[in-house]
């Protein structure tokens, strides 16, 4: 594989890691606070569908983004109140949201559009153009490091360097800030919250909300800017894919970053098999690419890179003691 092909790779690398980064980091917030949420896939859906569907009627990316983040969080309250007020079981709650998703974004864009359950393909302001980072051109002519800042660097969407964004402030705000740490203490201890006169449900409602505002982020990615529109099932899975990412980064922001990287590398070969089958010199099956991060998942949940425990009180709805 020569410079240019791995330059081409690493290009697709982030962009294809864009979307898993911030349901990844979404789903970070809500389970640190104890609320299981199998429904990324179902928000990132919903997401998509609304951004796709406002940027076409209205031209704007900006907009659709706006509506992407909204019908999320739509999807999100319901979670919430299921899980958090009505103490519900969090794992059917999400699952039941992703099957809401994927047949009422296909039924509203087709009720909108009447072009089979997509909206008309996005171009100009619809979309999110790609930015050229400063001293681009001029670094072009540099070895190595300037083709490489060229079209691995720059050239991304604004969203691109947003996930980016999410993951370093993330990472302050579970470390740096006293909510932070109140939000990991409720996934751990809600009783001890509670005691110190803390509200678990104020806590709880506000990760939920912090996860429907990225899952919005990552589904009006992809329909304004990875993608020209909606279409059906456009997630494709990424939403579980984001989940499996978050386990085997341990729920650590950093560390589901560069795991998320990985994931969208493992994509961006099942992309070009051609390309792995020039460095390995035999036949690579797709699926087995496509499959790959289950398999890294499913070793770490088996503790070959060591043991993956979640929040002690993830998935368990909190009772107030009288």
């Amino acid at each position: 594989m020569d410079y240019a092909t791995l330059l081409q790779v690493l290009d697709a690398t982030l962009r294809l890691a864009t979307p898993l980064m911030l349901a990844c980091i979404a789903g970070l917030y809500s389970e640190r606070a104890g609320i299981f949420d199998i429904g990324l896939e179902g928000k990132m859906l919903a997401a998509a569908m609304c951004a796709g569907a406002v940027a076409a009627l209205t031209g704007s990316a900006w907009l659709g983004l706006l509506a992407g983040v909204g019908g999320s969080l739509i999807f999100a309250l319901i979670h919430g109140v299921t899980s958090i007020t009505f103490r519900g079981n969090q794992l059917i709650s999400g699952v039941a949201l992703n099957f809401l998703a994927a047949g009422l974004t296909v039924l509203m864009a087709q009720s909108l559009f009447g072009q089979g359950g997509r909206t008309p393909p996005l171009n100009g302001e619809a979309r999110f153009q790609p930015i050229t980072l400063p001293f681009a051109e001029t670094l072009q002519s540099v070895p190595v490091i300037g083709p490489f800042y060229e079209e691995v660097i720059s050239g991304h969407s604004v969203l691109v360097y947003a996930a980016f964004a999410v993951v370093g402030l993330t990472w302050f705000v579970l470390y740096r800030t006293r909510f932070g740490l109140r939000l990991r203490a409720v996934g751990e201890n809600p009783a001890a919250v509670d005691t110190a006169g803390i509200s678990v449900k104020g806590l709880r409602y506000g990760a939920v909300l912090i996860t429907g505002v990225l899952c919005g982020l990552a589904g009006a990615y992809m329909a304004t800017a990875l993608q020209a529109g909606f279409g059906k099932d456009m997630t494709a899975g990424r939403g579980y894919i984001a989940l499996a990412a978050l386990i085997f980064a341990k729920w650590r922001p950093v560390a589901a970053m560069w795991t998320c990287l990985l994931f969208g590398f493992f994509q961006a070969l099942a992309n070009r098999p051609d390309v792995v089958e020039a460095v390995v010199q035999f036949k690579v099956p797709v699926p087995f690419l496509t499959a790959l991060p289950y398999i890294l998942t499913v070793l770490a949940l088996a503790g070959f890179v060591g043991r993956a425990i979640p929040p002690r009180a993830g998935g368990e709805p909190y009772v107030k003691e009288r």
